[in-house]
């Protein structure tokens, strides 16, 4: 155990204890709120009495044995020498004052022998005979050798006229045993740094009791022996204090004396009692603060209770806390501790305090109200506002939860059971959960309703999920088609609403840098919170698209990580998402493949969601260029939602299943999730090469078919879209239809889609490129040409982590065999640095393939400076010639200003 050792007081009792052993009397009443230490230190001056001689009486008042009288007093006896102190027979005997004499004189015999010292613990619950005798033992002993020592709670009732009479007595000494200052838990436990030391005494309060509980628990953090510790103290501070303790946890942050006494039923003042008992115990929180000092302290107290008894509490709390104006949250958690929704206002209470608690991140208490409100709800309207409203909530962490939680609102919106006040919010999030088709319907049915009753069309339900408001307001729903989903068909729908699938959509915009830049000045002012998750996503989508992978990539990572930081596992996904895309369109598949994987650990493994649908198809489509099938059949075979056509999210899932069908040679099963795509993609307005290149995608499947004629016509058909001088569009369209072309086409054809895609930054596609364009010039009879350029093909696989394309590449080869053909993979910094702005220019051109002429063709100079050039590179490179140049010459992006 360990010893908290007092100085100051230690020094006054060895002062009384000298005193006595000199002959003098002496009266020591020690007083200390519960767990101070009163027992441990009359044991002390019991051990240092024995230490000097004493003959040392110990007797212990009981509130179990207060009506048993001269209790006390009996087992003063039996520690005394057998037969020494006399003890009347009956309590009638005890009143004899002569009894009171005979045990003073018996006292003083044995005294002439040695110094008496009698410890007397806990004198509140003396019995009131034993107690007399205490009191005229006090009185007869004033000039003989005797100490009485006498231990009591200044809190509790004590015999006012035995405290009366002890003040009065000339030798009475009072000692109050406080509790420790955090300097002395510190001194106490000098193996503990002070920041240690101090949350030790933060959650002890500096009682000796609870601090020795702490350290036997693991860690010092408050466990089970700190528990056993308070429920211990609440029952010695008195019959009242355990069920006041009660109401205190139970009250918390509005533990007054008024609340407590109104929740307990006793008086005010015995409540005020009682607080003042437990804070000087150090259970209650610090000033400023109310309530139990720790939240283990009120867990061991509301799980000592009964629970019918603890519900019953915590509902009357709700009642006194909701009349006193306290905040909602105060008010919701006591009705979620109750399970109770029979107020009139708890709905409205119970959905305020939701949304804070969701504002400041707290998911699963914002759900928990919200799961409480839903037993509140009186019709089926206000269900599914709060179902719509957990499914946003939930989505921060849990985007299976999120979109399951709406197929009851979804249903009720179905059957016709849901007037606009459900239906808008309803809308809105499925919008925001990319679900076109059930959030197109629904606001069919929103217009319909408005419609029928004749009401001036309201805002648009989708206002505040767009990052570019400009933008979507000018877009309408698209025309119905033949056979289209009825969703999506023009039915009375007001002339100002979105369709949803404008929130998805790149901005339509002549100049679409502007968009690009607008993206980016909104992600430089946007924060991460349950409003702009939507808008962020769009911004990101656009950058991503409109303006390279390389610009949009720090975006999305930085969000990415906000998302994780706040441990919203959801948004984490949809960020997460966004990153591994864009990293898949730099070709850098490994980084895409950990990026996505990490964001499906982090998610919550249970049911199927469309979001983490669309994260899995990234994976997939990155395992698949990796070589990875076995796996990325394992990803795909994952549960996915039954309705992912209904949503743009099931339009990634479907392209990594298509790419997987083509990698394993199922090659009907690829074109026809590729033409899925398609028909979504032009149904919702969403048909962009740059978003989802399904035609390419289409034209790939037939050439494996050997349908070269329709495979031309979706080619061609995508080198005539608005996204056609995309780099990335243009180069990967040109390599596939270079393949329709004859030797000499296909070869100049070949040599454009490699500069398209160096510019565009995909290394994947660019190897894929390079790959093509090196086989035509072995076949047209270049082989030098040719080993350079799928040298360099073979590196930017391997850079990019896909093996199967570098085993295509050069079959069997490895490092080593690269750099004996010439060359080095990585060129040393510093001899790329020396090269001018010009001969990287044109020695990149020539790693590509081109000839003396080509480049001179695409830089406009001449042949000779060409020539000029590279003999600088040569020289300064420190090698041979054209064959030995470095294949990685542009690590600072130098290929995308060539």
């Amino acid at each position: 155990m360990l010893p908290f050792r007092r100085a100051e007081e230690l020094s006054l009792l060895e002062a009384l204890l000298d005193g006595c052993a000199e002959g003098n009397a002496g009266l020591l009443l020690v007083e200390g709120a519960v767990g101070c230490g009163k027992s441990e230190f009359l044991e002390t001056a019991a051990a240092h009495a024995e230490n000097l001689g004493a003959l040392v009486l110990r007797a212990g008042g009981s509130a179990a044995e207060r009506g048993r009288a001269l209790g006390v007093l009996r087992r003063l006896a039996a520690d005394a020498p057998p037969g020494a102190l006399p003890v009347p027979s009956s309590p009638d005997e005890a009143e004899d004052p002569l009894a009171l004499r005979d045990l003073a004189v018996a006292v003083r015999e044995l005294s002439t022998t040695a110094p008496v010292v009698i410890c007397v613990d806990d004198l509140h619950h003396v019995d009131e005979p034993s107690g007399r005798h205490l009191l005229h033992l006090a009185h007869a002993t004033r000039r003989a050798p005797v100490l009485l020592v006498l231990a009591a709670s200044p809190h509790e009732h004590h015999d006012p006229l035995l405290r009366t009479e002890l003040l009065r007595l000339p030798h009475f000494v009072r000692l109050r045993l406080r509790r420790l200052t955090p300097d002395a838990v510190h001194a106490l436990l000098p193996g503990r740094t002070e920041a240690q030391a101090a949350q030790l005494h933060e959650a002890s309060g500096g009682n000796p009791l609870l601090l020795r509980a702490l350290l036997q628990d693991p860690q010092g953090r408050p466990g089970d022996a700190y528990a056993q510790a308070v429920l211990a103290c609440l029952h010695r501070c008195g019959p009242a204090t355990p069920e006041l303790a009660g109401a205190i946890a139970v009250l918390d942050g509005l533990a007054t004396p008024a609340h407590l006494a109104r929740l307990s039923g006793t008086a005010e003042t015995t409540a005020a009692r009682a607080l003042t008992a437990l804070e000087d115990a150090g259970l209650l929180a610090p000033a400023g603060r109310q309530g139990l000092r720790h939240p283990a302290a009120r867990a061991a107290v509301l799980d000592g209770m009964d629970p019918a008894a603890r519900s019953a509490l915590h509902a009357e709390a709700a009642r006194l806390a909701h009349a006193a104006g306290a905040a909602d949250t105060e008010v919701a958690g006591q009705l979620l501790a109750a399970r109770d929704t029979r107020p009139e206002w708890s709905l409205p209470v119970l959905r305020s305090a939701a949304d804070r608690h969701a504002a400041e991140g707290d998911t699963d208490r914002a759900a928990a109200l919200l799961g409480l409100a839903h037993e509140a709800c009186p019709d089926a309207t206000s269900r599914a506002e709060v179902d719509i409203r957990l499914g946003v909530v939930l989505g921060r962490t849990d985007p299976a939860a999120a979109e399951h939680r709406l197929a009851a609102p979804l249903a009720a919106a179905t059957a016709g059971q849901l007037g606009p006040r459900a239906l808008a919010p309803l809308a809105r999030a499925l919008a925001a959960q990319g679900r076109v088709d059930e959030s197109a319907d629904v606001l069919e049915r929103l217009a319909a309703d408005g419609a029928r009753r004749g009401a001036a069309p309201g805002g648009d339900p989708l206002d505040g999920l767009s990052a570019f408001p400009r933008w979507a307001a000018g877009r309408r729903r698209p025309p119905a088609e033949p056979g289209s989903h009825p969703a999506v068909r023009t039915t009375g729908t007001t002339g100002t609403t979105v369709h949803p699938a404008a929130l998805w959509a790149l901005p339509v915009e002549a100049e679409e840098g502007a968009a690009a830049r607008s993206a980016e000045l909104f992600l430089r002012g946007a924060t991460l919170a349950e409003g702009t998750v939507e808008p962020v996503a769009q911004a990101l989508r656009t950058l991503l698209h409109l303006d390279g992978a390389a610009r949009a990539l720090p975006w999305c990572e930085e969000f990415a990580h906000q998302a994780a930081r706040r441990g919203a596992t959801g948004w984490l996904a949809v960020f997460a998402g966004l990153t591994a895309e864009a990293r898949l369109r730099l070709g850098d598949l490994t980084g895409a493949a950990e990026t996505a994987e990490g964001a499906l650990r982090a998610a919550p493994a249970r049911g199927t969601s469309v979001l983490l649908g669309a994260l899995a198809g990234t994976l997939a489509r990155a395992y698949t260029a990796m070589g990875r099938l076995e796996e990325a059949e394992t990803v795909l075979t994952r549960p996915a939602p039954a309705e992912h056509a209904g949503g743009v999210h099931g339009l990634a899932y479907l392209r990594a299943r298509g790419h997987h069908a083509l990698a394993t040679s199922r090659f009907h099963a690829a074109l026809g999730d590729f033409l899925d795509i398609g028909r979504h993609a032009k149904l919702w307005g969403l048909d962009r090469p740059r978003v989802l290149p399904w035609r390419a995608d289409a034209a790939e499947a037939l050439l494996r078919l050997g349908e070269a004629h329709r495979a031309e016509r979706f080619l061609a058909d995508q080198l005539t879209t608005r996204d056609a001088a995309d780099p990335w569009v243009r180069g990967t369209s040109l390599r596939l239809r270079a393949s329709l072309r004859g030797p000499g086409e296909r070869q100049a054809m070949l040599a454009r889609a490699v500069d398209d895609l160096q510019r565009s930054g995909d290394k994947y596609e660019l190897a894929r490129a390079m790959a093509d364009f090196g086989q035509a010039l072995r076949e047209a009879g270049e082989p030098a040409r040719a080993a350079m350029v799928q040298r360099k093909a073979w590196h930017l696989a391997k850079t990019c982590g896909a093996d199967a394309l570098r085993e295509r590449i050069l079959p069997g080869h490895t490092e080593d065999d690269t750099d004996e053909a010439g060359g080095t993979g990585t060129p040393d910094a510093g001899l790329v640095a020396s090269l001018s702005e010009s001969e990287r220019r044109v020695a990149l051109l020539a790693v590509h393939g081109h000839t003396n002429r080509e480049i001179a063709k695409k830089l406009y100079i001449t042949v000779s400076t060409v020539e000029q050039h590279l003999t600088r590179v040569y020289r300064k490179l420190n090698i041979p010639g054209r064959q030995a140049l470095p294949v990685d010459l542009d690590p600072a992006g130098a290929g995308e200003r060539a």
